[in-house]
């Protein structure tokens, strides 16, 4: 994801939403809510807010990159931190799948921030929940909504790679695929529309949607639900051939901004990737719902946060379960 287009960032000074908040009963019996470090690491949203701005301000493209990681890592044994372990002795790393292999980035921010915070309040500030605050501040800073993070959640002991190879939706995935790998995870079919919107911002890779440009289905024919004259311009720097790693805007109209002009590229038939564009022509629920977004950004920004808020409560680790790293890239040695 990651062309420059200045060094500058939007902050918003009014919020587009009132922050929301929530707190989750996890099946551990344990809870998370966004209160939870505020006596053991009062600053540690702070820090982290701190680190997110330099790295963004350094280089736009991360916001996305940061938003990205905390979806790859809560589709894989919940929001738990595993996709952050390297691999070493018994772990196998979710760096290695599909999915992430040459494309999930923005690791040394979070290495970063768990040094400033480790520094602030040794041993007590998850790289789970590091990921569900570098989420939230990319989105806001970027200039898309708030929401309070609801967090106590702890690290994994272990990664799993068939997970992240299997359960992460795939950019040539149908729509039926991508929905019930939502509903494996606790979603449905409106937090699968409003958290596609997060594809409003950042870049995907030639190799991800080269199919819709030459081959749909199996023919030699390219897709034709994709505007013409739009594939025609992708085609300059997505050859049928190499360039794999050319990377193209998602949302071609406001790259860096988090607003609703993905939505509104989809109704004009110029979705990048098959998995953006299946919203609109193969299912009226989701196209009702990309109608609705395309014209009210507000209720837009106002599910995204509830459905990021829904994501980042898949199956956290609480109580005595898992541990807080000290390194999030390895498990802490005893």
């Amino acid at each position: 994801m990651a062309h420059c287009m200045g060094y500058f960032i939007i902050v918003l000074s009014v919020l587009a939403i009132s922050p929301l908040c929530s707190s989750a009963k996890t099946y551990g019996g344990g809870y998370i809510y966004p209160q939870f470090y505020d006596h053991s690491c009062p600053k540690a949203q702070e820090i982290v807010k701190s680190v997110v701005a330099q790295a963004v301000a350094k280089e736009p493209r991360m916001a996305a990159s940061l938003l990205r990681l905390h979806f790859h890592d809560c589709f894989v044994k919940g929001c738990d931190a595993s996709l952050l372990l390297d691999s070493s002795g018994t772990v196998i790393s979710e760096k290695r799948s599909n999915p992430n292999r040459n494309s999930a980035r923005g690791f040394e921010v979070i290495d970063e921030i768990k040094a400033a915070l480790e520094k602030e309040c040794p041993h007590t500030v998850s790289c789970a929940d590091i990921l569900a605050l570098a989420a939230r501040d990319s989105t806001v800073l970027t200039g898309g909504p708030s929401w309070e993070a609801p967090l106590g959640r702890r690290d994994s002991l272990g990664a799993s790679l068939s997970g992240s190879n299997n359960n992460i939706p795939a950019p040539n995935n149908t729509f039926q695929t991508i929905l019930t790998k939502f509903k494996l995870q606790g979603l449905d079919i409106v937090d699968l529309v409003a958290l596609s919107g997060s594809h409003t911002i950042g870049n995907a890779r030639c190799t991800s949607f080269r199919q819709r440009l030459y081959n749909q289905s199996g023919n030699g024919q390219p897709d034709y639900t994709l505007d013409q004259s739009y594939a025609a311009q992708l085609r300059t720097n997505c050859p049928r051939s190499g360039g794999d790693q050319n990377l193209f805007f998602l949302d071609f109209v406001s790259p860096i901004k988090f607003d609703n002009s993905y939505f509104k590229n989809l109704l004009a038939y110029k979705g990048l990737l098959n998995s953006d564009e299946v919203l609109v022509t193969k299912n009226a629920v989701s196209r009702e719902l990309v109608k609705k977004y395309a014209y009210n950004q507000e209720l837009f920004f106002q599910q995204f946060a509830k459905s990021m808020i829904k994501m980042g409560n898949i199956s956290p680790l609480t109580g005595n379960r898992g541990e807080i790293r000290r390194i999030c890239r390895r498990v802490n040695a005893y």
